[in-house]
């Protein structure tokens, strides 16, 4: 563990930062690391305490081009300086047109977009849920088990897990149906989860009043499990037979999380609405809709936006990142990185049977762990030990999963080989003191 401590600093401790923050923090909010960050740097946090960590969690993929990167930062800092606020609505400004032209240009599919921004990951599905059901006329929606989609009613009826994000707080939203994910580890093929969909159709709600079929082209806090393009091709052809819309949520997958732009453009369809936001604008609160022109043209004036929606700074700072990964090669980085961590982490479940799985796409990638290497008992206390020691050892790490047994990695796309090397072997350490 390595301590420099900057007089900058706050003298403040973790402990009496914690006291504090219990005292004056809602419980409802979750704290996986009792540790306060001070001051960040591409893949390096330091806490208050001066403890130096590097960051494999990426404030939850929000980091893919690393903490405070200078263009971001930069260009942030030149918009400060002009205007901070003025609302879309009321006066329009042209980095949100720039930025809405460029996703239009990039988002798979071959025909005309248009594209939303807000600032959330659980705002924009609240709007592509409202985009969808104007553009049909239906009020269906289909998501999956496992799915993850926000915090918001709305979205808590589509998330696909009850422990801890909808509990205590029904009820949901009507006309959402969970069907079945398609996970190989754990016996659900992509037949069955086809089948799940039109047993939907038989048993809640026909198909002709359904509006969108809302999925994660990987799940994120379900675990990582990758849906398979042939699955995603299939569910592109039964949207189309009975004219529901497909929506992809590429909050966590997008901007270059899985070595393409976006998730989607290696699932071989293209969906008919994608939300973003995470690394959009790395770090500042950004999302986006993005989708065919005459979809997103339903609402009528005045029924999308929102005061904050699409701020000129979240709007700078996306169009440096999207700056930033065309000038340092990020997609390509993202793929190596996905590689790197892949065989460190092959090769750690080599030497340990708790590794069931190792899965993930590009730098999108996580561990499975399992009792005795027992595929039907998840480990959720093993991963919890991992996780504090990785943290003890200065690591920072999430866990994620239905069963809480699975440990993620979103390490900024920006981390040097040696960090990355230096992360896998704090990993490795930690994994053989907790087991």
């Amino acid at each position: 563990m390595q301590r420099d401590v900057p007089p900058e600093l706050s003298p403040s401790t973790n402990a009496a930062l914690l006291a504090r923050r219990n005292a004056a923090v809602a419980r409802g909010v979750g704290h996986m690391h009792q540790i306060f960050a001070a001051r960040a740097d591409n893949a390096e946090v330091w806490d208050v305490e001066g403890q130096r960590y590097i960051d494999f969690a990426g404030g939850i993929a929000v980091l893919n081009t690393g903490h405070r990167h200078p263009q971001v930062m930069a260009a942030v800092q030149a918009q400060l300086d002009r205007y901070t606020h003025t609302c879309f609505q009321v006066l329009a400004y042209e980095p949100y047109v720039a930025l809405a032209e460029k996703l239009n240009a990039m988002a798979p599919g071959d025909f005309a977009k248009k594209t939303l921004l807000l600032s959330s990951g659980a705002e924009a599905l609240e709007n592509a849920v409202k985009i969808a059901r104007a553009h049909t006329g239906r009020p269906g929606i289909i998501a999956f088990g496992g799915g993850y989609h926000g915090r918001t009613m709305m979205t808590l009826g589509m998330t696909g897990k009850v422990a801890p994000y909808k509990l205590g707080f029904g009820p949901f939203p009507g006309s959402v149906f969970h069907a079945l994910f398609p996970n190989a580890l754990h016996g659900v093929s992509i037949d069955a989860a086809l089948a799940s969909v039109e047993a939907i159709f038989k048993n809640d709600i026909e198909a002709t009043q359904v509006a969108a079929i809302v999925i994660e082209p990987v799940q994120g806090e379900g675990g990582f499990y990758v849906a398979p393009p042939a699955f995603m091709q299939r569910l592109r052809a039964l949207c189309d037979r009975h004219g529901i819309l497909l929506v992809a949520d590429e909050v966590q997958t997008g901007a270059g999380r899985t070595g393409t732009f976006f998730a989607m453009e290696q699932m071989g369809v293209a969906a008919d609405l994608v939300t973003l936001a995470k690394s959009l604008a790395g770090g500042f609160p950004l999302s986006a809709v993005v989708g065919r022109a005459e979809v997103m043209d339903a609402p009528a004036p005045g029924g999308l936006g929102g005061t904050y929606a699409g701020s000129p700074l979240g709007c700078a700072a996306a169009l440096a990142v999207l700056e930033v990964f065309e000038k340092e090669q990020l997609l390509e980085r993202s793929r190596a990185v996905g590689a790197r961590l892949s065989a460190g982490l092959r090769a750690l479940a080599g030497k340990h049977r708790a590794i069931g799985d190792v899965r993930g796409l590009g730098a999108m990638l996580a561990i499975e762990l399992f009792k005795s290497g027992d595929v039907h008992q998840p480990d959720a206390d093993l991963t919890k030990a991992i996780v504090a020691e990785a943290a003890r050892r200065g690591l920072i790490l999430l866990s994620c999963g239905v069963y809480g047994n699975v440990i993620r990695i979103l390490v900024p796309l920006t981390a040097s080989d040696a960090v990355l090397d230096e992360g896998l072997g704090m990993l490795e350490e930690s994994l053989k003191l907790a087991a």
